[in-house]
Formats: structure tokens, sequence, C-alpha cells
């Protein structure tokens, strides 16, 4: 059975606040609006949680609210949707590039609003972020459609709850890596132990690692594919990076098209191919060097724990 996680977002609190504002005489709503009565959203603004790349079902929930000087004498139904023509409304308004949410789903269509009360709970759920580019902007939105009572307009700025959804790097995490390192006169130094994978972009992790050779290696996976033993694979590309300067080897990197290094050592390469990531093992295959008199190579696999 799928994990299932559940968000909170507004907070208590909040209600105390919003009433308490409605029921003084402050002259922003008894100006303009008194005696009338708004079905909204209570954080209408832009929202945001982050997502980690899993199928699960994560679950959020929201208030909506009858803004009025006083509350409703009796129950009032809203009916709610999953809304993506409200991210569309919103990248118009803001000049933003969002896509909606593809799979999303309301959980409460239809809430009440008990009589001498002004809010309810409303929760929807996503999944499937495994199957969606880090890379993408996505926002699940929840729209107000209908109010029961006649009297009560539905306000047309706050009527949408709107969440970016952020994915997490799908990458980062802990590896195995077992390898070695070649070096150019005194030969091969193996390597087997854990290593930790740090976010640097939604496409791109960092980890601490040449062996004994004190550099960092970045490692970015692209679009293009390969195909390793009948395995669908993502090429990558493979950078030195100085952590002392936190910049490129200024002696200079690089990374071989096929397999170079040393036949006889553990881990036997599969196939001459290299420098990709297996999305099916999890695996990292990695054949790369940094440049000091001649090139110290290194060949690993790295994989997911």
């Amino acid at each position: 059975m799928k994990n299932k996680i559940i968000i909170l977002i507004t907070l208590l609190a909040s209600v105390v606040l919003l009433n308490s504002c409605l029921k003084d005489d402050a002259d922003y709503w008894k100006d303009g609006v008194a005696g009338k009565m708004y079905a909204t959203v209570l954080n209408s603004t832009l929202q945001s949680e982050g997502l980690a790349p899993v199928p699960d079902e994560v679950t959020f929930s929201f208030m909506v609210n009858i803004a009025s000087d006083t509350p409703p004498s009796s129950d009032v139904t809203l009916t709610l949707a999953i809304d993506p023509d409200a991210v569309t409304a919103y990248n118009t308004q803001t000049g933003k590039a969002y896509l909606a949410y593809p799979t999303a789903e309301i959980l409460t269509p239809t809430v009440t609003i008990a009589a001498g009360t002004r809010t309810a709970m409303v929760s929807f759920k996503v999944w499937g972020a495994d199957a969606l580019n880090a890379c993408d902007n996505y926002i699940a939105a929840v729209t107000i459609k209908t109010v029961s009572d006649p009297n009560i307009k539905i306000a047309s700025n706050m009527k949408s709850y709107l969440l970016s959804l952020p994915i997490s790097n799908p990458y980062s995490g802990n590896y195995k890596c077992v390898g070695y390192r070649k070096h150019p006169t005194l030969g091969i130094f193996p390597v087997d132990k854990f290593e930790a994978a740090s976010t640097v972009d939604c496409k791109t992790i960092r980890k601490s690692g040449m062996g004994d050779y004190p550099y960092d290696v970045t490692i970015e996976v692209t679009t293009e594919t390969m195909q390793v033993l009948g395995v669908t694979c993502n090429k990558v590309n493979v950078a030195v990076i100085d952590p002392a300067t936190n910049a490129y080897v200024a002696s200079g990197y690089g990374q071989y098209d096929t397999f170079t290094g040393d036949a006889t050592q553990v881990p036997i390469p599969a196939s001459p191919d290299v420098n990709y990531y297996n999305p099916v093992t999890r695996t990292f295959v990695l054949n790369y060097y940094y440049n000091s008199a001649a090139n110290r190579i290194a060949y690993e696999v790295l994989t997911r724990q």
C-alpha cells in the first residue's frame, strides 16, 4: 500500500485572526461592503510545498471562508474543483510559465459551512511526482465553483487556492561507490565506500570524491539517451571541482566516450558504455579524469541506496 502524506497548509490561528477582523468595525469592511457576503479561499496567494520524487499520494488541506460582517445564519454549501484554467490565469497575470499539476484529485468537492460559523476545510491530493520532470514548475489549483446561497458572491480575486509543487532532485541521496582510481605511475587504488550526493539543481548532483584525490565531482543527468544492454539510459556530464576554490579543476578534466581503465579490476565492465544513468537499477556508471601532468582516471559504479 502506498504511503499517504498529509500536509495541513492553513493554521487554525488564521481563522481566529480573520474572524476577529470581520467582527470589528474596521473601515476596510464597513465602508464598501457592509451587509455583503463573499465566499473566499483564506490563502489565495501562491503557496509552496516541495514534493519528493516518489509515486505516493500526498494530501493537502486549506480553508474556505465566508467573508462578512456577521456569520451566515444558515448552512452554506460550496462546490470546488481542480482548476487548470486558474494556473493559466496566474501565468497570464504574472508572466510565469507554470504547468498545471497533471495528477490531482479533489477529495472534498462539496463542503458545508455551518450556520453561525465562517470556515470549512477542503482537501485534495496529488501523486506521481516520480514520473514528472523535476526541472518543470507545477501548480495545483482548486477553485470555488458554486455557492448554495444566492446572496453570497464568489470573490473573483480570492476564489482559487494555488499551490506550487517543486519536485526535489530525484538523484540526490546516498550511493554505494565501487571502483578505482588509476594513477599514471602508481597504479590502481580501489574504492569501495558509501558516498552522499547533494543537489546542485534539478538535474545535477555533487559528491565528494575521486578517492584520495581532494576533489568533488558533479554529475548532470541529460535528456539524451543511449541503449546499454537493452536498457534506455540517460547520458551524463561529469565535471571535477576543486572544493578549495569551488571552481572547476584548473589543470583540466574530462570524461571518456568508451571504457578507459583496467578491465581486470572490479567492477568488471559489463559493456564499453560509460557515463550514463540507468533508471531501472538507479545506477551511475562513470569514467572520467582530471589532468596533472597526466590523466588520473576514475572508473566507478554508484548504486542508489
